[in-house]
Protein backbone atom coordinates (compact mmCIF):
# COMPACT_ATOMS: atom_id res chain seq x y z
CA UNK A 1 0.00 0.00 0.00
CA UNK A 2 1.64 3.30 -0.83
CA UNK A 3 2.14 5.73 2.03
CA UNK A 4 0.59 8.43 0.13
CA UNK A 5 -2.48 8.23 -1.81
CA UNK A 6 -2.14 11.65 -3.50
CA UNK A 7 1.16 10.78 -5.04
CA UNK A 8 2.06 10.95 -8.73
CA UNK A 9 3.36 8.33 -10.88
CA UNK A 10 7.57 8.88 -10.61
CA UNK A 11 9.48 6.55 -12.56
CA UNK A 12 11.71 4.67 -10.51
CA UNK A 13 15.84 5.63 -10.90
CA UNK A 14 18.61 6.42 -8.34
CA UNK A 15 20.06 9.23 -8.96
CA UNK A 16 22.00 11.73 -6.42
CA UNK A 17 19.58 13.74 -4.62
CA UNK A 18 19.18 17.25 -4.74
CA UNK A 19 22.07 19.27 -2.69
CA UNK A 20 20.46 21.96 0.25
CA UNK A 21 22.19 25.39 0.14
CA UNK A 22 23.97 27.52 1.58
CA UNK A 23 22.98 30.70 0.74
CA UNK A 24 25.90 30.74 -1.88
CA UNK A 25 25.85 26.72 -2.88
CA UNK A 26 26.44 23.48 -1.15
CA UNK A 27 25.19 20.10 -0.40
CA UNK A 28 25.05 18.62 3.24
CA UNK A 29 26.79 15.64 4.67
CA UNK A 30 26.12 11.82 5.31
CA UNK A 31 25.73 8.78 8.46
CA UNK A 32 25.66 7.09 11.43
CA UNK A 33 25.17 7.67 14.30
CA UNK A 34 21.87 6.92 16.93
CA UNK A 35 21.68 8.21 20.39
CA UNK A 36 18.76 8.87 22.78
CA UNK A 37 18.47 10.52 25.92
CA UNK A 38 16.14 11.52 29.16
CA UNK A 39 16.70 15.37 28.53
CA UNK A 40 17.96 17.33 31.14
CA UNK A 41 19.54 21.14 31.35
CA UNK A 42 23.39 20.95 31.10
CA UNK A 43 23.18 23.63 33.61
CA UNK A 44 21.34 24.46 36.54
CA UNK A 45 18.18 27.33 36.44
CA UNK A 46 18.73 30.43 38.37
CA UNK A 47 15.65 30.51 41.21
CA UNK A 48 11.90 32.06 39.26
CA UNK A 49 8.71 32.62 39.91
CA UNK A 50 7.39 28.96 39.96
CA UNK A 51 5.01 28.74 36.80
CA UNK A 52 2.08 26.92 37.00
CA UNK A 53 2.91 24.64 33.94
CA UNK A 54 6.10 22.91 33.21
CA UNK A 55 7.62 20.57 30.10
CA UNK A 56 8.19 16.69 30.69
CA UNK A 57 11.25 15.85 28.22
CA UNK A 58 12.78 13.34 26.26
CA UNK A 59 14.49 13.27 23.42
CA UNK A 60 16.36 10.94 20.74
CA UNK A 61 18.98 11.40 17.58
CA UNK A 62 20.16 10.13 14.45
CA UNK A 63 23.54 11.54 13.37
CA UNK A 64 24.23 11.05 9.50
CA UNK A 65 27.99 11.20 10.77
CA UNK A 66 29.71 11.72 13.67
CA UNK A 67 29.80 15.24 15.08
CA UNK A 68 33.19 17.03 14.80
CA UNK A 69 34.73 17.95 17.57
CA UNK A 70 34.35 21.67 18.32
CA UNK A 71 37.73 23.41 18.17
CA UNK A 72 39.37 26.01 20.21
CA UNK A 73 39.04 28.22 22.19
CA UNK A 74 35.53 26.38 22.55
CA UNK A 75 36.94 23.29 23.28
CA UNK A 76 40.54 22.72 24.70
CA UNK A 77 42.67 20.05 23.24
CA UNK A 78 43.73 17.38 26.44
CA UNK A 79 47.53 16.63 26.78
CA UNK A 80 48.55 14.26 23.83
CA UNK A 81 50.25 10.99 25.18
CA UNK A 82 51.64 10.03 28.58
CA UNK A 83 55.31 10.83 26.67
CA UNK A 84 54.32 14.83 27.14
CA UNK A 85 56.42 16.68 28.93
CA UNK A 86 54.81 17.00 32.97
CA UNK A 87 54.75 20.96 32.03
CA UNK A 88 51.27 19.53 30.13
CA UNK A 89 49.56 18.96 33.27
CA UNK A 90 47.92 22.49 33.31
CA UNK A 91 46.16 21.23 29.59
CA UNK A 92 42.92 20.72 29.85
CA UNK A 93 41.06 17.51 29.72
CA UNK A 94 37.91 18.04 30.23
CA UNK A 95 36.17 17.24 26.27
CA UNK A 96 33.10 19.51 27.31
CA UNK A 97 32.31 22.48 25.29
CA UNK A 98 32.47 26.06 26.79
CA UNK A 99 32.03 29.45 25.76
CA UNK A 100 32.81 33.35 27.97
CA UNK A 101 33.72 30.38 30.57
CA UNK A 102 30.12 29.06 30.66
CA UNK A 103 29.31 24.95 29.75
CA UNK A 104 27.68 25.14 26.20
CA UNK A 105 23.56 24.04 26.73
CA UNK A 106 22.35 21.58 24.79
CA UNK A 107 23.47 18.64 22.94
CA UNK A 108 24.86 18.25 19.29
CA UNK A 109 23.37 15.61 17.01
CA UNK A 110 25.59 16.10 14.02
CA UNK A 111 25.01 19.71 12.95
CA UNK A 112 21.90 19.93 14.53
CA UNK A 113 21.25 21.01 17.79
CA UNK A 114 18.86 20.53 20.29
CA UNK A 115 17.92 21.88 23.87
CA UNK A 116 15.88 21.28 26.79
CA UNK A 117 14.45 22.59 29.93
CA UNK A 118 11.59 22.61 32.57
CA UNK A 119 10.17 25.49 30.10
CA UNK A 120 11.73 25.61 26.98
CA UNK A 121 12.59 23.29 23.81
CA UNK A 122 14.55 23.84 20.56
CA UNK A 123 15.84 22.74 17.76
CA UNK A 124 18.45 23.90 15.69
CA UNK A 125 19.41 22.82 11.71
CA UNK A 126 23.20 23.76 10.86
CA UNK A 127 23.64 23.54 7.08
CA UNK A 128 26.60 21.07 6.80
CA UNK A 129 27.43 22.23 3.77
CA UNK A 130 29.91 24.57 5.94
CA UNK A 131 32.58 21.42 6.48
CA UNK A 132 33.07 21.31 3.08
CA UNK A 133 34.26 25.04 3.62
CA UNK A 134 37.85 26.41 5.31
CA UNK A 135 36.69 27.48 8.34
CA UNK A 136 33.05 26.18 8.25
CA UNK A 137 31.60 24.55 11.46
CA UNK A 138 27.75 24.74 11.09
CA UNK A 139 27.46 21.97 14.29
CA UNK A 140 29.07 25.28 16.18
CA UNK A 141 26.73 27.75 14.91
CA UNK A 142 24.10 25.64 15.46
CA UNK A 143 24.81 25.04 19.05
CA UNK A 144 25.85 28.55 19.96
CA UNK A 145 22.95 29.96 19.12
CA UNK A 146 20.78 27.88 20.86
CA UNK A 147 22.93 28.58 24.07
CA UNK A 148 22.54 32.35 23.85
CA UNK A 149 18.71 31.59 22.98
CA UNK A 150 18.10 29.65 25.88
CA UNK A 151 20.47 31.76 28.22
CA UNK A 152 18.78 34.62 27.06
CA UNK A 153 15.13 33.54 27.70
CA UNK A 154 16.35 32.68 31.19
CA UNK A 155 17.85 35.99 32.41
CA UNK A 156 14.85 37.75 30.62
CA UNK A 157 12.26 35.92 32.99
CA UNK A 158 14.55 36.89 36.12
CA UNK A 159 14.95 40.37 35.16
CA UNK A 160 13.99 43.12 38.10
CA UNK A 161 10.56 44.08 36.99
CA UNK A 162 8.48 46.66 39.27
CA UNK A 163 5.64 45.56 41.43
CA UNK A 164 2.68 44.22 39.27
CA UNK A 165 4.51 44.63 35.95
CA UNK A 166 3.94 41.07 34.15
CA UNK A 167 6.49 39.08 32.62
CA UNK A 168 5.65 39.11 28.88
CA UNK A 169 8.50 36.64 26.98
CA UNK A 170 10.14 38.23 23.98
CA UNK A 171 11.75 35.17 22.39
CA UNK A 172 12.14 36.62 18.76
CA UNK A 173 14.54 39.34 20.77
CA UNK A 174 16.03 37.08 23.04
CA UNK A 175 17.25 35.18 19.04
CA UNK A 176 18.57 38.42 18.47
CA UNK A 177 20.79 38.87 21.48
CA UNK A 178 21.89 35.01 20.72
CA UNK A 179 22.40 35.62 16.83
CA UNK A 180 24.46 38.82 18.02
CA UNK A 181 26.73 37.29 20.87
CA UNK A 182 27.21 33.95 18.09
CA UNK A 183 28.73 36.30 16.00
CA UNK A 184 31.18 37.61 18.17
CA UNK A 185 31.63 34.41 19.59
CA UNK A 186 32.94 32.69 16.08
CA UNK A 187 34.63 36.18 15.25
CA UNK A 188 37.32 36.75 18.09
CA UNK A 189 39.87 35.67 18.11
CA UNK A 190 39.44 32.93 15.83
CA UNK A 191 36.50 33.06 12.60
CA UNK A 192 34.56 30.12 12.37
CA UNK A 193 31.48 30.41 9.68
CA UNK A 194 28.17 28.52 9.53
CA UNK A 195 24.60 28.84 9.05
CA UNK A 196 21.72 27.02 11.16
CA UNK A 197 17.97 27.63 11.46
CA UNK A 198 16.02 28.11 14.76
CA UNK A 199 12.99 26.95 15.97
CA UNK A 200 11.74 26.57 19.65
CA UNK A 201 9.14 26.40 21.98
CA UNK A 202 8.72 28.67 25.48
CA UNK A 203 6.10 27.67 27.86
CA UNK A 204 4.12 30.26 29.52
CA UNK A 205 1.07 30.56 30.50
CA UNK A 206 -2.11 33.59 31.16
CA UNK A 207 -5.13 33.97 33.55
CA UNK A 208 -8.46 34.96 32.87
CA UNK A 209 -9.00 38.66 33.64
CA UNK A 210 -7.18 40.76 36.66
CA UNK A 211 -8.05 38.36 39.65
CA UNK A 212 -5.23 36.96 40.90
CA UNK A 213 -6.79 33.83 42.27
CA UNK A 214 -8.01 33.28 38.45
CA UNK A 215 -7.08 29.74 37.29
CA UNK A 216 -3.91 29.62 35.08
CA UNK A 217 -4.08 28.50 31.57
CA UNK A 218 -0.84 27.43 29.42
CA UNK A 219 0.14 29.64 26.35
CA UNK A 220 3.06 28.47 24.17
CA UNK A 221 5.35 31.18 21.87
CA UNK A 222 6.64 29.30 19.10
CA UNK A 223 9.14 31.47 17.48
CA UNK A 224 10.68 29.94 14.11
CA UNK A 225 13.06 30.73 11.32
CA UNK A 226 13.81 27.96 8.49
CA UNK A 227 12.53 24.71 7.66
CA UNK A 228 13.17 22.69 11.56
CA UNK A 229 9.15 22.59 13.01
CA UNK A 230 7.32 22.88 15.96
CA UNK A 231 4.29 20.87 16.43
CA UNK A 232 1.28 20.56 18.95
CA UNK A 233 -0.80 17.73 19.58
CA UNK A 234 -3.90 17.05 21.39
CA UNK A 235 -3.24 13.09 21.24
CA UNK A 236 -6.58 12.22 23.11
CA UNK A 237 -8.15 12.87 19.93
CA UNK A 238 -5.30 12.32 17.61
CA UNK A 239 -5.49 16.02 16.44
CA UNK A 240 -2.86 18.85 15.42
CA UNK A 241 -3.25 21.76 16.93
CA UNK A 242 -0.35 23.66 15.37
CA UNK A 243 2.63 23.58 13.36
CA UNK A 244 5.17 26.23 12.24
CA UNK A 245 5.33 27.06 8.26
CA UNK A 246 8.60 25.80 6.97
CA UNK A 247 10.65 29.36 5.51
CA UNK A 248 12.41 29.05 2.29
CA UNK A 249 14.47 31.00 -0.25
CA UNK A 250 14.53 28.04 -2.38
CA UNK A 251 13.90 24.73 -2.38
CA UNK A 252 15.89 22.73 -0.17
CA UNK A 253 17.59 26.45 0.82
CA UNK A 254 15.47 27.72 3.66
CA UNK A 255 16.04 30.44 5.87
CA UNK A 256 19.29 30.30 8.11
CA UNK A 257 21.19 33.18 10.56
CA UNK A 258 24.72 33.00 9.97
CA UNK A 259 27.20 33.50 7.55
CA UNK A 260 26.59 35.58 4.29
CA UNK A 261 23.07 34.91 5.52
CA UNK A 262 20.88 38.35 4.76
CA UNK A 263 18.30 36.61 7.40
CA UNK A 264 17.71 38.43 11.29
CA UNK A 265 15.38 37.28 13.61
CA UNK A 266 13.78 40.43 14.04
CA UNK A 267 13.19 40.73 10.56
CA UNK A 268 12.56 37.14 9.75
CA UNK A 269 11.81 35.14 12.80
CA UNK A 270 8.09 34.31 13.30
CA UNK A 271 6.23 33.86 16.66
CA UNK A 272 3.06 32.63 17.29
CA UNK A 273 1.35 32.32 20.84
CA UNK A 274 -0.60 29.12 20.97
CA UNK A 275 -2.96 28.51 23.71
CA UNK A 276 -2.81 24.63 24.65
CA UNK A 277 -3.96 22.43 27.18
CA UNK A 278 -2.21 20.00 30.02
CA UNK A 279 -1.43 16.46 28.67
CA UNK A 280 -1.21 18.11 24.83
CA UNK A 281 2.90 17.12 23.27
CA UNK A 282 4.87 19.51 21.60
CA UNK A 283 7.54 18.51 19.59
CA UNK A 284 10.24 20.16 18.02
CA UNK A 285 12.11 18.44 15.04
CA UNK A 286 14.78 19.00 12.38
CA UNK A 287 13.62 18.83 8.81
CA UNK A 288 15.30 15.28 9.28
CA UNK A 289 11.91 14.07 10.47
CA UNK A 290 9.35 15.89 8.34
CA UNK A 291 11.36 15.53 5.05
CA UNK A 292 10.79 11.55 5.94
CA UNK A 293 7.34 11.21 7.17
CA UNK A 294 4.36 13.05 6.49
CA UNK A 295 1.98 14.63 8.85
CA UNK A 296 -0.33 12.24 9.66
CA UNK A 297 2.36 9.60 9.97
CA UNK A 298 4.08 11.74 12.63
CA UNK A 299 0.23 11.91 14.66
CA UNK A 300 -0.43 8.03 14.33
CA UNK A 301 3.73 7.36 15.45
CA UNK A 302 3.18 9.60 18.58
CA UNK A 303 -0.57 8.77 19.65
CA UNK A 304 0.28 4.93 19.23
CA UNK A 305 4.14 5.39 21.29
CA UNK A 306 1.76 7.29 23.96
CA UNK A 307 -0.94 4.20 23.99
CA UNK A 308 1.81 1.46 24.11
CA UNK A 309 3.64 3.42 26.89
CA UNK A 310 0.10 3.90 28.91
CA UNK A 311 -0.40 0.02 28.71
CA UNK A 312 3.46 -0.53 30.14
CA UNK A 313 5.65 -0.35 27.30
CA UNK A 314 8.70 1.15 26.29
CA UNK A 315 10.67 1.02 29.52
CA UNK A 316 10.54 1.40 33.25
CA UNK A 317 8.30 3.99 34.47
CA UNK A 318 9.00 6.76 37.31
CA UNK A 319 5.53 7.39 38.40
CA UNK A 320 2.00 7.89 36.26
CA UNK A 321 2.30 6.54 33.21
CA UNK A 322 -0.74 8.69 31.96
CA UNK A 323 -0.44 10.48 28.42
CA UNK A 324 2.93 9.67 28.41
CA UNK A 325 3.69 11.14 32.11
CA UNK A 326 6.75 9.05 33.88
CA UNK A 327 9.17 9.23 31.19
CA UNK A 328 7.33 8.52 28.07
CA UNK A 329 8.33 11.84 26.34
CA UNK A 330 11.81 9.33 26.09
CA UNK A 331 10.01 6.97 24.72
CA UNK A 332 7.72 8.97 22.16
CA UNK A 333 10.91 10.42 20.86
CA UNK A 334 12.53 7.39 20.31
CA UNK A 335 9.66 5.90 18.26
CA UNK A 336 9.67 8.91 16.20
CA UNK A 337 13.25 8.93 15.45
CA UNK A 338 13.49 5.37 14.22
CA UNK A 339 10.27 5.38 12.24
CA UNK A 340 12.18 8.60 10.47
CA UNK A 341 14.97 6.72 10.13
CA UNK A 342 13.73 4.00 8.11
CA UNK A 343 12.37 5.99 5.40
CA UNK A 344 15.62 8.33 5.47
CA UNK A 345 18.06 5.39 5.62
CA UNK A 346 15.84 3.32 2.18
CA UNK A 347 16.77 4.81 -1.44
CA UNK A 348 13.22 3.26 -2.66
CA UNK A 349 10.88 4.84 -0.02
CA UNK A 350 8.69 7.56 -1.25
CA UNK A 351 9.13 10.62 1.70
CA UNK A 352 7.81 14.25 0.92
CA UNK A 353 11.06 15.84 0.39
CA UNK A 354 11.00 13.04 -2.63
CA UNK A 355 7.51 14.64 -3.47
CA UNK A 356 8.56 18.22 -3.49
CA UNK A 357 11.55 17.50 -4.79
CA UNK A 358 9.73 16.09 -8.22
CA UNK A 359 7.38 19.15 -7.61
CA UNK A 360 10.40 21.04 -8.18
CA UNK A 361 11.02 18.96 -11.32
CA UNK A 362 13.70 17.15 -9.91
CA UNK A 363 14.27 13.30 -10.55
CA UNK A 364 14.33 11.43 -7.50
CA UNK A 365 13.13 8.83 -4.99
CA UNK A 366 13.66 7.57 -1.95
CA UNK A 367 14.30 8.98 1.87
CA UNK A 368 16.33 12.34 2.33
CA UNK A 369 19.41 10.66 5.41
CA UNK A 370 20.08 13.68 7.53
CA UNK A 371 20.57 14.10 10.85
CA UNK A 372 17.16 13.59 12.90
CA UNK A 373 16.58 15.19 15.92
CA UNK A 374 13.51 14.98 18.12
CA UNK A 375 12.07 16.56 21.24
CA UNK A 376 9.19 15.74 22.74
CA UNK A 377 7.75 17.30 25.90
CA UNK A 378 4.40 16.90 27.96
CA UNK A 379 2.68 20.02 29.38
CA UNK A 380 1.88 18.85 32.94
CA UNK A 381 0.82 21.21 35.71
CA UNK A 382 3.70 21.94 38.36
CA UNK A 383 2.85 20.74 41.36
CA UNK A 384 5.83 22.09 43.22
Amino acid sequence: MRRSALRPQIVRAIISQPRRSLIQSIPRCRPDLTFSTSATPDSPTLQREISPFRFETGLALFAKRAPRPFPPPFLSPPSGSFSDPLSTHHRSRDRRAFVNGELIRGYTNGDDAVYVSDQFIGANDGVGAWSTRPGGHAGLWSRLILHFWALEIEMDAHRIRSAGEEYEPNPVECLQKAYEQTIKATSEPNNWQGTTTATGALLHYRKQGLDPKAPATPLLYVTNLGDSQVLVLRPRHSELIYKTTEQWHWFDCPRQLGTNSPDTPRENAVIDKVEIEENDVILAMSDGVIDNLWEHEIIENVVTSLRKWESGEGGESSGNRYGGAGGGMKFVAEELMKAAKVIATDPFAESPFMEHAVEEGLAMEGGKLDDISVVAALCVRNKG
